[in-house]
């Protein structure tokens, strides 16, 4: 069944919300792993550091795989519901159940316990890509208006966000309230209980979205050969793609990091919940996007928006000891890199348009899920595992006093990577991402296409 395009392409309050309560739904289940899985495995369930690294990575690398499929099944996908929102509401229910598993924790050997980790790490990223991909690859099928997806799509982000606050806020009380001095019982409750909420979420975003942007297929699949063209000589959607991975590796170094260098560095581990709840202070950045981007363009605010988490990362080092410059550094840095936060999935959607208009085919499934896919996978991959790696090479022993050598790497980590990332990402925002003419002039061509 092929979506007929509507005129009115204005999305209510309700369906922006419902649209952001998707990314709610898979933080509020995923952050636990982004943030507190590397810690989970070595501290609690008792995996070694160095192989907790290779898993992070190992498994984030075979589920890079799955994204382009998605993608691919997405494009071939012809419902009454859409091309992606159907995904949400098959995947919901498999990946929650996974994930819940995951934390599990069964008594096993120390190579039962490898075992069990690499299988439900990756049916969990497997899964998550089943339920979250669609939510990236709907965001241009909601409307053709830039401004109203660059809105929904800060509805997403905030949303998103919003569920990893209630995480940093909620997840170490509730693990020990629920385990009662056993932590290993306390997430395993935590993660039903957030798992519970999420599929509420994951039901509501299904039930109150729609797919709007014209569907030319007239319910025929699109081949994989005519959607591969899409990203040929798009230089906005492999920029798009180099940032992702970048971002996301900054991101879950500084989320995999943080608690490891309030514990041992500044030796306050009671503060671990205050400082990742600061850190969820990237809904301020969010909450400006929309009104940012009626004056400034996503690359610019994206570059100002690492600038400024740089800069929080250069306070944390000069503050040293200080309990209030670290603290204040982690605000900044926040503050910071919620404008790529609330950008990111609306730039790489944004190049499904500069797909179309440079090919003819309308790839969105494929082009949004890989990018978004590559991006989250292999960049929160490597996020996780050179933590992981660096904490091995420092000689690091879970739930010890750390020497001087494991609090170097602990601080590499925290601070110093992310700012090589930062500067990372602004060097390719400034000389790779770069468009043949403004996009708002490629859509309104793209519009005339379509009305031939």
């Amino acid at each position: 069944m092929a979506i007929r395009e509507e005129s009115n392409q204005k999305l209510s309050l309700l369906e922006k919300v419902s649209y952001g309560l998707g990314d709610t739904a898979s933080n509020l289940i995923y952050a636990v792993v982004t943030t507190y899985l590397t810690f989970y495995f070595t501290d609690v369930y008792g995996i070694g550091a160095a192989a907790v690294g290779t898993l992070l990575l190992v498994a984030r690398l075979v589920d890079m795989v799955d994204s382009p499929i998605f993608g691919i099944l997405i494009d071939k996908t012809h419902t009454k519901w859409g091309k992606s929102r159907p995904w949400i509401l098959w995947s919901c229910f498999p990946f929650t159940i996974v994930t819940i598993l995951l934390f599990m924790g069964p008594e096993l050997s120390a190579s039962g316990k490898l075992v069990y980790a690499y299988i439900f790490y990756i049916a969990s990223n497997i899964l998550y890509t089943a339920v979250n991909n669609p939510l990236t690859t709907l965001l241009p099928s909601l409307s053709s208006e830039i401004q109203e997806r660059t809105v929904a799509n800060s509805f997403r982000m905030f949303g998103g966000q919003l569920g990893g606050l209630l995480v940093n806020l909620t997840l170490l009380p509730l693990v020990a309230f629920f385990g009662n001095g056993d932590q290993q019982k306390g997430f395993f409750h935590t993660m039903i209980l957030f798992g519970a909420v999420g599929l509420v979420m994951f039901l509501i975003t299904f039930f109150n979205t729609r797919e709007r942007v014209l569907d030319r297929s007239g319910g025929k699949s699109l081949p994989v050969r005519e959607s591969v063209k899409a990203i040929k000589g798009n230089m906005p959607w492999i920029a798009g793609v180099l940032i992702g991975v970048v971002f996301f590796i900054l991101y879950v170094v500084k989320l995999s990091s943080g608690i490891y260098y309030i514990t041992y560095n500044l030796n306050q581990p009671d503060l671990v919940t205050t400082a990742n709840t600061l850190g969820s202070l990237t809904l301020v950045g969010i909450i400006c996007v929309p009104f940012l981007t009626k004056k400034y363009s996503k690359k610019t605010l994206m570059i100002a928006g690492m600038a400024v988490s740089l800069l929080g990362q250069l306070i944390i080092y000069l503050g040293g000891d200080s309990t209030a410059m670290v603290l204040t550094g982690i605000v900044v840095g926040a503050v910071g890199l919620g404008l790529p936060v609330g950008l990111l999935f609306a730039l790489i959607a944004d190049t499904v348009d500069y797909g179309e208009w440079k090919s003819g085919v309308r790839a969105q499934g494929l082009l949004a899920s890989t990018a978004s896919g590559i991006a989250i996978k292999l960049g929160s991959g490597l996020g996780g595992a050179i933590p992981a790696w660096l904490l091995a090479a420092g000689g690091y022993v879970a739930n010890q006093t750390q020497t001087p050598t494991a609090l170097r790497m602990i601080e590499i980590s925290f601070i110093w990577l992310p700012i090589l990332l930062c500067i990372v990402s602004i060097l390719i925002l400034v000389f790779l991402y770069r468009w043949d003419k403004p996009h708002h002039e490629i859509v309104a061509e793209l519009e005339a296409r379509r009305a031939q």
